[in-house]
């Protein structure tokens, strides 16, 4: 008797109906955007009611390529687009042309050693080995732009590792750095679901110095933590001296808006390693900590 073989699917896939619709016959009815196939219609998707499909479409297309990718965790950079590689960084003072601009392009010249730091921090990471179902930890994700964001995905190709860019349509023209891996370089419309996956698979997050984008990215982590929406991670401030002068957290607890231990949620940094180390001492404690399973 010979072996029977079931069929994996009966019904044609979405592919193929989707090519054989565009061979259609041209008729008055064919013509009509109603007959268009629904995920083909781009004018339908694109609908103000439609809107919690994009959601859905926008979440899941990025996860989906994670997934495919074999990534287990990542380590989130956050930082300014406009801190400059310090080769770069006299070009902004040649450009200065007032004390206002000068006193400004001082700053941000003296902030240029984060550009390195960021790098550093991401070779570091990019080296942690795969676990042994062959998924990826600490790969690093950023928002897939310039400066701070560029600096991490670098730091990922030094040592040949993939890193990821969430970029996002903004008004102003915008394109990933050369240094994010292009099969995991995506693209977002939502601020909202780029913020969610910035945070589904991060275990460790560094927060280098940043304006508007940087404050919102983390402190939306900082209240998740605080109010036990998400279990800890390790979340570095790098530049102490920074983050005090820009935010008061010791005012904040003193109005008693937020608790002392909530200045716990955060540890400062001024060097890559100690950052690194941060990290490695919260999972040895962590796994130290761990309940040891029934039988073992």
């Amino acid at each position: 008797m010979t072996e029977t073989r079931v069929p994996s699917r009966v019904f044609p896939r979405a592919s193929t109906d989707a090519r054989a619709a565009e061979q259609s016959i041209s008729t008055p009815q064919t013509e009509s955007p109603a007959y268009k196939l629904a995920f083909q219609d781009m004018d339908f998707l694109l609908r103000e009611d439609l809107r919690p499909v994009r959601f859905q479409l926008e979440l899941l297309k990025t996860q989906v390529i994670l997934d495919e990718a074999h990534i287990g965790s990542t380590f989130v950079f956050y930082g300014s687009a406009r801190i400059p590689e310090p080769a770069k960084a006299q070009a902004l003072l040649d450009l200065a042309t007032d004390d206002k601009a000068r006193k400004v392009a001082e700053r941000l010249v003296a902030k240029s050693r984060y550009y390195d730091m960021a790098r550093e921090l991401a070779q570091l990471c990019s080296n942690f080995p795969r676990d042994e179902a062959g998924k990826r930890h600490f790969v690093v994700c950023s928002g897939g732009g310039p400066s701070i964001m560029e600096a991490a995905n670098r730091g990922a190709a030094d040592v040949h590792a993939e890193s990821i860019g969430l970029n996002i349509v903004l008004p102003h023209e915008q394109a990933p750095n050369p240094y994010v891996t292009p099969a995991l370089s995506t693209q977002f419309h939502y601020f909202a679901l780029r913020k969610m996956h910035f945070l589904l698979h991060a275990r460790a997050l560094a927060a280098f110095p940043g304006g508007f984008g940087t404050f919102d990215e983390l402190f939306e982590l900082l209240t998740l933590i605080q109010t036990g929406k998400i279990e800890p991670i390790p979340v570095l401030l790098f530049g102490r001296e920074f983050w005090e002068r820009v935010v008061n957290f010791e005012a904040l607890v003193e109005e008693g808006v937020i608790s002392e231990r909530d200045l716990g949620i955060f540890r400062y940094c001024e060097s890559a390693a100690e950052g690194w180390a941060v990290v490695q001492q919260f999972y040895r404690e962590r796994q130290e900590k761990a309940p040891t399973p029934p039988g073992a």
